[in-house]
C-alpha cells in the first residue's frame, strides 16, 4: 500500500502527502489509518487503511503522463453533447470527479471551458469548473514540485489555448 511521504491523490479534495499512518479505535474496533495533509484545502483527512481502494485514493500521475495529459489538453471531444440539461452536465461531472481518474477531471475543465466559450456558465458550472481547476492544480503541485501559483499559472496558459 502507501507509505508515509507518498504524495496520493483523493477524489473531491485533490492532492495530499501522507504525513503518518495511525492507530485509532472507532466503535471498539482497532483499524489503521492514513493521515493525509491536502495543502491546497488546508486540512487533514484520516482514510481508513483498507478502504482506499474503495475510496478512490491512488498515488499521484507520474510527470510524462501529467505532461501528455495537459499538452493533448484541447485535442479530445467533447464527451458530452453541450445542449445536455445543466442538472445531467452537473450530475456527469460531478461523477467524472468524483472518479479520481485525472482524463475524466481534465474533460470536465475542458467541456466547461467550451461551453464557456459559447456562452456564460451558470453559478453551478462555475463552481464546478473552480472546484475541477483546483483539484487538478494541487496535483499539478506535487507531481512538478512547483508552487501553487506556478501551476496556477501553467493550467491557465494551457486553457487560453483553445
Amino acid at each position: 500500500m502507501f507509505q508515509v511521504g507518498d504524495k496520493i491523490f483523493y477524489p473531491m479534495h485533490g492532492g495530499g502527502i501522507i504525513e503518518k499512518i495511525e492507530e485509532k479505535e472507532v466503535f471498539g474496533e482497532k483499524q489503521l489509518y492514513y493521515v493525509v495533509n491536502i495543502p491546497h484545502r488546508n486540512m487533514q483527512v484520516m482514510l481508513p487503511y483498507d478502504k482506499t481502494e474503495k475510496l478512490g485514493m491512488r498515488p499521484i500521475v507520474d510527470p510524462d503522463e501529467l505532461d501528455n495529459i495537459l499538452n493533448t489538453f484541447h485535442d479530445e471531444e467533447t464527451t458530452a453533447p453541450l445542449p445536455m440539461n445543466d442538472t445531467q452536465r452537473q450530475r456527469l461531472n460531478m461523477n467524472k470527479i468524483k472518479s479520481g481518474d485525472i482524463h475524466e477531471e481534465v474533460a470536465v475543465i475542458r467541456d466547461l471551458l467550451r461551453i464557456k466559450n459559447k456562452r456564460k456558465l451558470g453559478m453551478a458550472d462555475k463552481n464546478m469548473l473552480d472546484n475541477a481547476r483546483q483539484i487538478l492544480i494541487s496535483e499539478v503541485v506535487l507531481v512538478k514540485d512547483i508552487p501553487h501559483e506556478q501551476a496556477t499559472h501553467l493550467l491557465d496558459k494551457i486553457c487560453e489555448l483553445e
